[in-house]
């Protein structure tokens, strides 16, 4: 045989291994948040699951397997925009899945931008993250957020206002109490505009206070010298501190609202069982939410693996990370991997449909570019497909609102439809 001849069965050799090679390499999924954190752990371990399930089916794309890579946050804007680059640079992810806290992905959304790399977000539900796909669709489409975001949030509260504060309780008047956060100048900016006009619920004050503060009872004093009729509380950062002690000082007014420790299953225990009396919003599935078969099955399998650790069961952005897996990776099956316009169109078109009981209980679908959302008349591309109007036969509603009782116990008491128990004043708050 000639060198040349020779030579070309080299060359066709290595090429034909290459591409075997190719065929079963592996697909890389970044993880992206703070994984010291309960948000952080939820969002990973359910991404791993949902990974491993698809491993265990024979892989994905032609037999290739995905390995997930981590890159921590510390829950810290410039270590997150570090941690997004390490993932594209070093790692060469092919996708992204973020339980990160608003602050941090707005940090890194530039870099998103920059390496187009087709990311999910499972916690952040910051509007302004949206509006840039509205208004930036083609630099921004490799994004998606898969709960929903604060508008939705704030409407489903507005609701909670008129039916139960304001119609039940006959409460007219409130005291907004927020962290220094981004996201809690968006969750406040959207409530106190909507709370008096379609509420009737007047924001008396703001109190804005330092996440680092550890003294709350000059804020609560504040708060109930102001002649509210209860607190609106905002709070995603070290929220088990005002927790207890709201509950410690006795506060004589209710405290509902946002506050993310109370989203968590460790949060009686964290507050050292001074949590009781507490309400909050929480995406879904919540604490004390009834869940569909499918999500009781990811929870049963959760809580077999990791049910000795912290956080012993998933957060709603554990559920999150789950489906979001699945969803990405149906999507890519169809675009043929994580090719951008292709990988997002077939993103745009999952949606699963989880039904209990014969209704619609949760779905996992997301809003495309342009299509309106009735009730608030405005688009949310790329953002989870809530319904926030009655009765929620089109999807799951936007949040739920969950309360812990003073014996320990919680459960979902708004909307109706997934009411699992009361909304009740704490026992020391005097009757008005």
């Amino acid at each position: 045989m000639s060198p040349l001849k020779r030579t070309g069965l080299a060359t066709a050799l290595a090429a034909g291994l290459a591409v075997a090679g190719a065929a079963h390499a592996d697909i890389k999924v970044g993880f992206i948040g703070a994984l010291a954190t309960d948000t952080g752990q939820s969002t990973l371990r359910g991404a791993q699951i949902a990974i491993d399930e698809l491993n265990e089916a024979g892989g994905v794309l032609g037999g290739q397997k995905i390995v997930l890579v981590t890159a921590d946050t510390g829950q810290d804007v410039t270590e997150g925009i570090k941690a997004y680059e390490y993932l594209a640079e070093t790692e060469e992810v092919d996708f992204i899945i973020s339980g990160c806290i608003d602050d941090v992905s707005l940090g890194w959304l530039p870099r998103m931008v920059e390496y187009q790399i087709p990311t999910l977000d499972t916690w952040t539900s910051n509007i302004g993250i949206i509006d840039k796909l509205v208004e930036d669709y083609e630099s921004y489409k490799p994004y998606f957020m898969n709960v929903a975001a604060d508008e939705a949030l704030a409407t489903l509260y507005v609701d909670f206002g008129k039916d139960i504060l304001a119609g039940k309780m006959g409460w007219k008047k409130t005291v907004i109490v927020q962290e220094d956060t981004a996201f809690g100048n968006a969750i406040n900016g959207l409530v106190t505009q909507l709370l008096a006009p379609e509420a009737g619920i007047e924001v008396l004050d703001t109190i804005v206070y330092d996440v680092a503060t550890v003294d709350f009872s000059p804020i609560f004093n504040r708060a109930v010298d102001s002649g509210a009729d209860f607190i609106y509380l905002i709070s995603s950062v070290n929220s088990q501190v005002i927790s207890s002690q709201y509950v410690k000082l006795q506060v004589p007014l209710a405290m509902t609202g946002v506050n993310v420790a109370a989203l968590g299953q460790e949060y009686w225990e964290d507050t050292g069982g001074a949590g009781g009396g507490i309400s909050t919003l929480s995406p879904v599935p919540s604490v004390g939410f009834a869940l569909d078969p499918v999500s009781k099955a990811f929870a049963e399998k959760y809580v077999a693996r990791y049910g000795n650790e912290r956080p012993k069961f998933p957060h709603f952005n554990g559920f999150n990370a789950y489906h979001g897996i699945k969803q990405a990776f149906a999507a890519a099956e169809v675009a043929g991997g994580f090719n951008n316009t292709s990988w997002v169109t077939a993103m745009e078109n999952q949606d699963v449909v989880l039904m209990k009981d014969g209704e619609v209980w949760l779905r996992y679908g997301f809003w495309k570019p342009g299509e309106i959302e009735e009730r608030t008349q405005r688009t949310y591309p790329h953002n989870i497909h809530f319904d926030i109007s009655p009765p929620y036969d089109d999807g799951a509603p936007s949040m739920v609102v969950i309360q812990w009782y003073e014996d320990g116990t919680n459960a979902v008491v708004y909307p109706e439809k997934y009411a699992t128990g009361e909304f009740k004043v704490p026992s020391w708050v005097p009757s008005k």
